[in-house]
């Protein structure tokens, strides 16, 4: 079973801004580009207003560090 629950992307991005992700660079659309020592580079293309579901936030998690309590 998945331990993760869906989220708003806004939330989503603040816990990981909280961890240490910066924002390195925003392009015009819905990328953008952070980044924290240690980590490589991680490309998050979400519309503010969306939700991310489970499978892929588990996946965001797997490349970011990111946990469900740091939500």
């Amino acid at each position: 079973m998945n331990q993760w629950s869906s989220q708003k992307v806004r939330r989503v991005l603040a816990a990981l801004l909280r961890i240490g992700w910066t924002l390195k660079r925003e392009t015009a659309g819905s990328h953008k580009i952070l980044s924290r020592p240690g980590w490589p580079d991680y490309v998050f293309s979400f519309h503010d207003k969306e939700e991310i579901g489970p499978r892929m936030l588990a996946r965001v998690a797997k490349h970011t560090g990111l946990t469900p309590n740091d939500l």
